[in-house]
């Protein structure tokens, strides 16, 4: 369907249909649904794709970055599980999406990104919504935010061939990372690994596409 069939929609019919497409797409998690229905997508994105909000579908944004389509967001949260008193680590701020997802989730978000301009834009978004529990940094990904650890909950929305040993040191011993993995040329396999008093446990949950996982910071 095409986005320009529903140019007329109200948004209350708009919103309807964006939830029943996460629905369909296997987002059941009552919290997760509130939280994306709270979260207006169209915030996140300018430009030329701004018309393209409200459709399951990942979009292109600054610095060589996506968006991820919202039923993958939904399908990572549900998987990451966050509770009311939980502090997320979020690896990956890119247009400040997600995070704003988790914020209405969690305690505490952190989130970081190797781009300046993507912090910045993001934290503007937060402010401009009073999440006044999301503090976002410009940082590498790859090395989390020792600072700050252990966290409850750990999202990576970039691949890496493996998770990233810095971030499972950082996860709580109960605690939850969602990751995907693989090769950055390939698709990759979403993996949600759970800390126990012993080590890690490793459930595969679906196949994704993500941009890779990058050390160091970005140029922008």
């Amino acid at each position: 369907m095409n986005a320009d069939d529903h140019e007329e929609d109200s948004p209350a019919e708009r919103k309807m249909r964006f939830l029943f497409q996460l629905r369909s797409r296997g987002v059941t998690d009552p919290r997760v649904l509130e939280a994306m229905e709270r979260v207006d997508r169209g915030l996140f994105i300018r430009g030329q794709f701004s018309d393209r909000a409200y459709e399951d579908t990942p979009l292109p944004i600054p610095c060589g970055q996506t968006i991820s389509q919202p039923s993958v967001v939904g399908l990572m949260t549900q998987a990451l599980a966050p509770r009311q008193r939980d502090t997320v680590l979020e690896i990956g701020t890119g247009s400040g999406y997600q995070a704003a997802v988790l914020s209405g989730l969690c305690r505490r978000v952190y989130t970081v990104d190797r781009h300046r301009r993507l912090v910045q834009e993001a934290e503007a978004i937060f402010q401009q919504l009073g999440m006044s529990n999301i503090t976002a940094q410009i940082a590498d990904g790859s090395r989390g935010l020792p600072d700050q650890a252990p966290f409850d909950r750990i999202l990576v929305t970039a691949a890496a061939e493996d998770p990233p040993g810095p971030l499972l040191a950082q996860l709580k011993i109960g605690g939850i990372m969602v990751v995907p993995v693989g090769q950055s040329d390939a698709v990759q396999t979403l993996i949600r690994v759970t800390r126990t008093e012993t080590g890690f446990d490793y459930d595969e949950l679906r196949q994704v596409r993500f941009v890779p996982l990058v050390e160091g910071l970005g140029q922008t």
